[in-house]
C-alpha cells in the first residue's frame, strides 16, 4: 500500500469483494430485541441543557417520535469503511478538473470560495452484504445535535461488549468546527454573534436541536440567535437582525444557492464576505449537489483527472453507479427502471425521490421534463423492532456528520416506506453500537430468545 493511504482507507480496501457469513451485528441487528434507549436520561438531559425552556421541547408530539427505542449494532471496521470513503471523496473534491466541472454547472452566487469547509457534512449510507454505500451527501445535514443527546441515554444490551460512535467529544467538535470555519475566512479571532437560520425555524420539525445548538453556542460565549431570513437586514456592507450586527450564520436553508428574493439580505452578505456563511453555495456545488455523484462513481473519469488509484477504487465500489437523466438514454431507463432510484437534482428532504419499480409512465414523463438524476438502488439493511408486542423489521440509514472529512458524530435513522421519514413506529434516530472483531456475545441461538 502507498504512502498517504489513512488506516481508514486501507481497512475499507481491504473489505471491498470480501464477503462472508453473516456478520455478529447482523445477527444482533436482526434478532435482539432488547430496548436501549434510556428516555427519563433523555428528559434529564435535555432539562440540563435548557433548563426552564425544556418543557416546550419535551412536551411536543414530535420529542417522542425523534427516537427509536433500539440502537445499530455495526462491526467497526465498517466504520472504517465509510470513514475511507468520505476521506476519498474529500480528495476528488480537491482536483482542479472535478472543481472545474461541477461548478459549471452550479448557481452564479456558488463560483465564490472563501475557503470554508462546511459546517456539519452528511454523508448518507446503505449497509449492504458488499459493503457501505453512499447514496447521498448533504450540507446541511439535520439531526447532528438530537443524536448526539440520544448517545447518552443508552443501555448495553444483548451482552455485547460496545460502545456508541460519537457521542463523546461532540461539543468541543462543534465548537472547534465554528471557530475553525470563522478564521478559514477571517483569518484569526472568532465570531461574536451566530445567527442558526432556517424558514419559519420555530415551525421546523428538528426546531429542538436548534434549541440545542443555540445554547451550546451560548454555554461557549457566543451570542447565539435563531432566525428566519425574513429577520435579516443588509446595509452599509454588513449583515443585522434589528441592530445587532450577525458575524457568522450556521445556515440550514434549503435553498442551496441563496436565490430565492427572500434571501436577498443573506446572499448579499454571502456575496461581499460581510458575514461567514456555513454550510455555503461554494460547499453545496463542491459536494452536494446530486449531479456530482456521476462524476465521483466514475473511476477512470477520476483516475484521468489525477486521483490516487486508492481513491478512485474507493469511490468507484463506494458509490452507487449514479447517471444524469436525459431525453437521450430516457427509454434505457423507463426499460431497467425496477434497477434504479431516480432524485431530484435540487431536492431535499426525500421529496420528489421515486423507486424505478413504483414508477407510472405519467410520472416518468415529468422527471425526463426536469431536472433527475438515476441512482442504482441499493437496498437498506434492516433491524428488528419491538412494536406493541410484535417484531417488525425497519430499514435502516446510516449518516455520518463530518467537518473536514473527521467525523463528528454517525447515527442512523430507522424508517419504512420508500424513503426515511419520522412516521413510522418504532423508528426514527438510533445511535451506532460498534462491535469489535474481539467482542464476545451470546450466540445466535441465544439472541432468537431475548
Amino acid at each position: 500500500m502507498p504512502p498517504g493511504i489513512s488506516f481508514q482507507e486501507k481497512q475499507a480496501l481491504s473489505s471491498i469483494d470480501n464477503s462472508s457469513d453473516p456478520t455478529e451485528a447482523e445477527r444482533l441487528n436482526q434478532h435482539c430485541i432488547c430496548v436501549t434507549l434510556d428516555r427519563p436520561a433523555i428528559a434529564h438531559n435535555i432539562t440540563d441543557q435548557l433548563g426552564d425552556n425544556a418543557d416546550e421541547i419535551l412536551s411536543s408530539a414530535a420529542w417522542q417520535q425523534f427516537f427509536s427505542n433500539t440502537a445499530v449494532f455495526i462491526p467497526e471496521q465498517i466504520l472504517g469503511h465509510m470513514q475511507g470513503i468520505v476521506h476519498a471523496l474529500e480528495a476528488a473534491a480537491t482536483l482542479p478538473d472535478y472543481r472545474r466541472r461541477v461548478l459549471s454547472w452550479a448557481p452564479q452566487s456558488a463560483q465564490i470560495d472563501p475557503g470554508l469547509s462546511g459546517a456539519f457534512m452528511g454523508y448518507d449510507f446503505h449497509l449492504g452484504a458488499d459493503g457501505p454505500r453512499l447514496i447521498e451527501v448533504n450540507t446541511n445535514a439535520g439531526g447532528a445535535f438530537l443524536n448526539a443527546v440520544l448517545g447518552h441515554a443508552q443501555i448495553q444490551c444483548c451482552g455485547g461488549s460496545t460502545r456508541v460512535s460519537g457521542a463523546e467529544g461532540f461539543n468541543a467538535a462543534v465548537i472547534a468546527q465554528f471557530n475553525s470555519e470563522w478564521r478559514a475566512q477571517r483569518g484569526s479571532g472568532r465570531p461574536t454573534t451566530i445567527a442558526i437560520v432556517d424558514e419559519h425555524p420555530t415551525e421546523q420539525y428538528l426546531y429542538p436541536e436548534f434549541r440545542l445548538a443555540q445554547q451550546l453556542l451560548q454555554n461557549n460565549g457566543f451570542d447565539a440567535l435563531i432566525l428566519s431570513p425574513s429577520d435579516f437586514i443588509y446595509e452599509a456592507a454588513a449583515l443585522y437582525s434589528g441592530d445587532k450586527e450577525i458575524d457568522m450564520v450556521y445556515n440550514r436553508l434549503v435553498d442551496f444557492g441563496l436565490e430565492a428574493p427572500d434571501h436577498a439580505a443573506l446572499r448579499s452578505a454571502w456575496l461581499d464576505g460581510s458575514a461567514v456563511i456555513t454550510p455555503n453555495p461554494f460547499v453545496h456545488a463542491l459536494r452536494a449537489d446530486k449531479r456530482n455523484l456521476a462524476l465521483l462513481s466514475d473511476r477512470d473519469t477520476l483516475l484521468e483527472w489525477g486521483l490516487s488509484a486508492e481513491h478512485a477504487e474507493l469511490l468507484h465500489h463506494g458509490i452507487p453507479r449514479t447517471v444524469p437523466v436525459t431525453a437521450a438514454n430516457g427509454d434505457e431507463l423507463w426499460q431497467q427502471r425496477k434497477q434504479w432510484f431516480f432524485k431530484p437534482v435540487a431536492g431535499h428532504g426525500s421529496k420528489g425521490v421515486y423507486r424505478g419499480s413504483k414508477l407510472t409512465q405519467g410520472t416518468f414523463a415529468r422527471i425526463l421534463d426536469s431536472y433527475y438524476i438515476a441512482q442504482a438502488f441499493v437496498p437498506p439493511s434492516e433491524r428488528v423492532v419491538m412494536v406493541n408486542g410484535e417484531r417488525q423489521m425497519l430499514k435502516v440509514d446510516v449518516r455520518l456528520y463530518t467537518y473536514r472529512g473527521a467525523v463528528l458524530l454517525a447515527a442512523a435513522r430507522l424508517y419504512q416506506g420508500q424513503t426515511t421519514n419520522f412516521r413510522t413506529p418504532g423508528g426514527g434516530f438510533a445511535p451506532l453500537m460498534l462491535l469489535d472483531d474481539s467482542v464476545n456475545i451470546k450466540s445466535r441461538a441465544q439472541i432468537d430468545n431475548f
